[in-house]
């Protein structure tokens, strides 16, 4: 049976405007401690290209930088059972979701969230939008190609101008 794994701390001003969600941090990304530490994953590649984040920076840097524009960072699940780093690979009766209801209630100026790939998307669907539609009916969501090195069938330059929407609205 596959390690419990649990995710990371929402990365967050209380004046976010959007929120960026992955759907569980990879092997590289948990065993590094930081959010997209995978090498070949574009995440901070293409936020660096959006909002002139050096993504050659120090990881504290990178995230300070990325809060200044008001862009919270966070994933879906706060554990699961999980061989390897692909989500595909998550057991998802073993998904628990974050605590969406408090996060938002915390950040009252959200008003879209991003879905780092259609996993994310799925997962928060499932597990979260049915206990938030009610409370938060005016959240905007947006489904981005996943920046991950798995999503090979896109290049990185269909990712990029994917995720440049993400930049006119934070």
């Amino acid at each position: 049976m596959p390690v419990r794994l649990s995710s990371f701390s929402a990365v967050a001003r209380p004046d976010a405007r959007v929120l960026i969600l992955g759907s569980m941090p990879g092997v590289a990304s948990l065993t590094a401690g930081q959010y997209y530490a995978q090498p070949q994953n574009l995440f901070w590649q293409i936020i660096g290209q959006l909002y002139g984040i050096d993504r050659g920076a120090p990881y504290a840097e990178r995230l300070e930088a990325l809060m200044a524009h008001r862009v919270a960072l966070w994933d879906v699940l706060k554990s699961c059972q999980r061989p390897g780093s692909l989500d595909s690979n998550i057991q998802r009766s073993s998904a628990l979701p974050n605590d969406f209801m408090r996060f938002f209630a915390r950040h009252p100026q959200i008003s879209a969230v991003f879905f780092n790939g259609k996993a994310a998307a799925e997962l928060y669907r499932r597990l979260v939008l049915p206990t938030l539609a009610v409370r938060f009916p005016d959240l905007r969501y947006v489904t981005l190609p996943s920046t991950s090195p798995a999503n090979a069938a896109t290049t990185p330059a269909v990712k990029t101008v994917a995720w440049r929407v993400l930049g006119r609205t934070s």
